[in-house]
Parts: structure tokens; sequence; C-alpha cells
């Protein structure tokens, strides 16, 4: 459809997103897209308000590639890309009425993010063993992970001139193409140390990322997941681990730790500081849950 490809080439050149974030904008105007074709809609511009929240109903009902609906999350960001797109449509004139803009985002209920406890987290760094240079990687990667609590996407955008080994600091590319630093800490440095010197040279690398896979390539953020993955299988935290489990985990422990909500934040490169506030709705949980084990008149004996 031609249209959307005009509004993505807008997002590219005139909004200036991130690669990343362009093609998910891609794939949930895909599905989109799809609907469209099966109501007989060739052309954007001839839809109407209530084809639109008759679209939320037809997300509910599909299913991802491996056969689950689809999260609230996920229909909810499907929903915002496609009121962009019909705004856009209205902004440029193309289309007199934006049909999208009485149409409800669905609401997720909020969760927690998922945190795992210290000694769990020393089980997972610990999983990489042996001095070959995937192992020594692999080390490298869940430290820094955890250490400096990075994004997936930011620990594999990484090159060796955003790492200051003398300082200890990283510049990292985020979210928008944000930048930050932050620092990391001495256990993160041994093992990058270890890495950058005795292990990646061995890799023959091609690119000058940080991270490079068994073929000297930029480590991807699917293959960053699938190191995580593997070792949390190897030391039974499978089901406890997601892509940013341990930058969760990282915040969670800084704050039980005393530290500053603000400071996490800049940590992290949120740029609300209600974001990170969830963290220390995850602190109180647990802080409830040690109290209501340990204390003797906690609960009401039945």
């Amino acid at each position: 459809m031609p249209l959307l490809g005009r509004y993505l080439d807008h997002l590219r050149a005139e909004r200036g997103l991130a690669a990343n974030t362009v093609e998910a904008y891609q794939r949930d105007l895909q599905r989109y897209g799809d609907y469209l074709g099966e109501i007989g809609i060739d052309d954007p511009r001839r839809v109407a308000t209530e084809d639109l929240e008759a679209f939320v109903g037809w997300l509910r009902r599909r299913r991802t590639p491996t056969g689950r609906p689809y999260a609230t999350s996920s229909i909810a960001r499907t929903i915002v890309a496609v009121r962009g797109f019909h705004r856009f449509l209205a902004e440029e004139g193309l289309t007199d009425v934006d049909a999208s803009a009485s149409v409800a985002t669905p609401r997720s209920p909020r969760s927690l993010p998922k945190a795992l406890s210290v000694a769990d987290v020393e089980r997972l760094l610990g999983a990489p063993v042996g001095d070959d240079p995937l192992p020594r990687r692999d080390r490298a990667l869940l430290e820094v992970l955890y250490g400096a609590g990075l994004r997936i996407s930011e620990a594999t955008a990484l090159d060796l001139d955003d790492v200051d080994p003398v300082e200890r600091l990283l510049l990292l590319h985020g979210k928008g193409d944000k930048q930050r630093i932050v620092p990391y800490g001495d256990l993160a440095a041994e093992a990058l140390d270890a890495w950058l010197v005795r292990g990646r040279p061995a890799l023959s690398p091609r690119v000058p990322a940080v991270f490079v896979n068994a073929r000297g390539g930029r480590l991807t953020r699917q293959g960053a997941w699938k190191v995580i993955g593997g070792h949390a299988d190897r030391v039974g935290l499978a089901a406890e681990v997601s892509p940013h489990t341990l930058r969760h985990s990282f915040a969670t422990h800084l704050l039980d730790g005393g530290a500053d909500v603000r400071a996490v934040q800049e940590l992290l490169g949120h740029a609300s500081v209600t974001t990170t506030q969830i963290y220390t709705l995850v602190s109180r949980t647990a802080l409830r849950d040690v109290y209501e084990r340990a204390h003797p008149r906690a609960q009401h004996p039945r």
C-alpha cells in the first residue's frame, strides 16, 4: 500500500526514528494492511471509524506465529501505530478526517517487572564456563547487562570506541538515538577486559562491535537473547528470565541498596521518573513478602 510506505519514509526522514522502531511500525501496519485487505478496502483514506473499531476485535481474534493470542500491549502498540498513520494522512492533507481520532487504545493491566534475586543473578552470571572465546564473550555480555543495566539492543550496539576502560564508562546509544554515559563495576570490567584482550581477537572480528558472533560479525539482539536464554536454561532459570530480566534486576537491586530513584532513572535512560518508579513497587512487594514470612504477627493464624 503506497501510503503506508510514504508514512514509513516520514518516520525515518522527518521524525528521525531509529531503524528498529521503524521496523516495529512496519510490522504493526502490515497487520493493519492485512485487515483492510480482508474487508475489501484498498485505500486507507476510505476507512471509517467503525472499521478501525472493528480492527481491535480482529486483532484480538488473531494469533501470533507461535499460535498464541496477541497480548493487550501488542494490540495497543498496533493501534498507536495505526492512529499515527491516520493522523499523518490528515496532517498531510491526504484525507479530510482523521478516522482514528476517537478510537481508544486498549489498556494493559499494570504488570511489575520481573527481577531475579541476587543469588539467582549470581547463578546466571556464573553459567558460562571456560576460557575459550565464546564463554569469555558470554561472561562479559551477562556482566555488562547486569552491571550497567543495559537493554540488549544497547549492548549489541556497543562499539569499541564506546568503552572507556580507564574510567569504566560506557557510551550508550539508546531509544530514539539518545545517548547516555553509564559506569560499570569491577566484575564487569574484569570480564569485559578478558573478552576484549583474550577472547574477541581470536574470532577475527570484521566489525568495530564490542560483542561479535562466532563468525566475527556483530552479535545481533536475537543472538544475544539466545546466549542469555541458553545459560538461563543451563542453571534452571529459563522460566524466570526474559530479555530485560538483568536490566530489571539491576534497577531493583540498586533501589534495594538505597539508591535514589532519580539516579536510577538516569542510569536506565528513562525519559520520565514515573517509568522508573515502578521498580520501587517491586521493592515494596519484596519487602512485604519478607515481612509476612518473618514477622510472628504479620498474619492471623487460622
